[in-house]
């Protein structure tokens, strides 16, 4: 098992960006992929991207591909989410979740362990 804290969210204006960064301790090792996942207000929750923990494999959702970016630093054992040309709508709830098997997924449950969430504003 394995312990996520995000942190990065904020209020910013529609065009800014953020970067969110998501701390793995605990059985890092035991992590397959990291993805992070969105929940706006009277929304399900929603996939926006992963990546492999031991490739540079990633994967996005069609609304944040070309705008987000997913990255890791295994070093310092912790996730990344940069987040460029930033809308109105992007404003959510972010976690991060961890995936202890293959393959990569969209998919919620399939992921184990979450964070707290951080919260993401984008006014207009």
């Amino acid at each position: 098992q394995v312990q996520l804290v995000e942190s990065g969210g904020g209020l910013v204006q529609a065009g800014g960006s953020l970067r969110l960064s998501c701390a793995v301790s605990g059985r890092s090792s035991s992590s397959y992929a990291m993805g992070w996942f969105r929940q706006a207000p009277g929304k399900e929750r929603e996939f926006v991207a992963a990546i492999r923990r031991s490739s540079e494999r990633t994967d996005y959702s069609d609304s944040v591909k070309g705008r987000f970016t997913i990255s890791k630093d295994n070093a310092k054992n912790t996730v990344y989410l940069r987040m460029n040309s930033l809308k109105p709508e992007d404003t959510a709830i972010y976690y991060c979740a961890s995936k202890p098997a293959p393959p990569m997924s969209r998919i919620i449950n399939e992921y184990r362990d979450w964070g707290q969430g951080t919260q993401v504003t984008v006014s207009s």
